[in-house]
């Protein structure tokens, strides 16, 4: 118990602590974060109507975000499973900092889904036994099991690891490993359960397709671990913590193959959509053609189409890809061209036309945006925090000192009681033979 009060206090103590730069950047997410509340307080007060949402196009902004974070989330399994299982020393340095995107990624997942909900009230229908469960019927209580039970082993691992180094301990295997290994088939459940929620739907023929989770893996592979090697550059950049450049590479690598996959998936959808289009295949018409005239996600589909396609080549070609301020920029494009791919161009068309054959076209308002925004300054807030305490730990400047002087004046005391022996054997006796 000390233990933890320790590493909690000097935990938090290490959060407030940094250079004028830090303070700004923790400064400036705190703004965003009190912006999305007030966003969030009027939504709460005024109701969904605030939203551009509607009884024909009832999911959004928030549902398309905690789709494409889903995905960042799993992404931590590709340097859990080197690390931990393959045994790859260079992925060592980074598996921390990706399990920590993980918790901030599934932090914000639950939070959009909160938000969208309209009332943090209503949540109490996904509790086990208090609420209507419904399991193991509803695909929706699935995947509220995989998202929180993702997140409970994200946050027990990295944290007992930390704390046995916080005390100058080598963790044991026995006790973590059981742990990963369970991470790793998680980390794929979640977001096959997430893609089984939308093409169970068959009323939703754009969502209605067997390649839909195959392809979730697949773009969460390219866009999670691009994200990382963003991040670890810019860790390495602000901060002394030394991550090899192989360590880069090795997740470059990881990235292409995954973006390469990613597209002929996509390709595959397209064929299938376009080769001999029936009325199953307005939703794809109206995303890439428009419908009666309506074309609000054209530009958004086409964007994402042109970066994830530059982002590919890049990756693909081998200078390039070995080239960091290449990677970077690939890695960035990718990001953004999967973030619209899965979230507006996956989300919305699957609610156009309507079961009527209507077209009605959603646009974001103001407050989604702000709330939007706040939720993403509270991921990037707590992912902060969470990698600074990781890396002072790591770098072995933040360290558990157990106060010695009570049991320094016991043994002395319990010299002077007669028991007659020696100050050098009765510090060997009291130290539990541990010296």
């Amino acid at each position: 118990m000390k233990t933890l009060t320790a590493f909690v206090s000097k935990g938090f103590s290490t959060a407030l602590k940094g250079d004028f730069s830090y303070h700004i950047w923790m400064g400036t997410l705190t703004f965003l974060m009190l912006l999305g509340a007030w966003a969030y307080y009027y939504q709460l007060s005024e109701g969904l109507k605030v939203t551009g949402m509607s009884d024909k196009v009832s999911w959004g902004l928030y549902i398309s975000n905690f789709t494409f974070l889903v995905g960042v989330a799993a992404a931590a399994v590709m340097l859990v499973l080197p690390t931990y299982i393959l045994k790859d020393v260079d992925f060592s340095r980074a598996v921390l900092i990706g399990e920590g995107l993980a918790v901030a990624a599934l932090i914000m997942c639950l939070a959009f889904i909160v938000a969208d909900m309209g009332g943090p009230a209503r949540a109490w229908h996904l509790i086990p036994v208090i609420g209507v469960f419904n399991w193991p019927n509803s695909m929706l209580a699935w995947d509220v099991i995989a998202l929180n039970g993702y997140l409970f082993i994200n946050i027990s691992i990295p944290l007992y690891i930390l704390i046995m180094k916080f005390q100058g301990k080598t963790p044991n295997k026995k006790v973590y490993i059981p742990g990963v290994m369970l991470s790793v088939f998680w980390a794929v459940g979640i977001h096959l359960v997430t893609a089984f929620l939308y093409a169970g739907l068959p009323a939703r023929p754009f969502w209605n397709n067997a390649l839909l989770g195959p392809r979730f893996l697949a773009s969460a592979f390219a866009a999670g671990p691009a994200l990382i090697i963003i991040v670890l550059e810019m860790i390495r950049t602000f901060t002394d913590y030394h991550i090899e450049n192989k360590t880069l590479h090795k997740i470059a690598l990881v990235v292409t193959v995954a973006a390469q996959v990613n597209l002929i998936m996509l390709g595959s959808e397209l064929f299938k959509e376009f080769y001999f289009p029936t009325h199953h295949s307005s939703s794809a018409v109206y995303l890439f053609f428009g419908l009666d005239g309506k074309n609000a996600l054209m530009p958004w589909i086409y964007t994402a189409l042109a970066l994830n396609i530059i982002a590919t080549t890049i990756l693909t070609i081998h200078a390039f890809r070995k080239n960091f301020k290449w990677l970077s920029f690939a890695c960035i494009i990718l990001f953004v061209a999967i973030w619209i791919d899965k979230g507006m161009g996956l989300i919305i068309p699957g609610f156009i036309p309507g079961a009527w054959g209507d077209v009605v076209e959603y646009t974001p308002t103001i407050i989604e945006i702000g709330i939007t925004i706040g939720i993403y300054a509270l991921g990037a807030f707590i992912f902060t925090i969470l990698v600074k305490i990781a890396i002072e730990i790591e770098l072995g400047r933040l360290r558990f000192k157990p106060d010695t002087t009570l049991n320094t004046a016991k043994n002395e005391n319990e010299g002077k009681n007669g028991r007659g022996l020696p100050e050098t054997a009765v510090k060997a006796e009291g130290s539990g033979g541990i010296i």
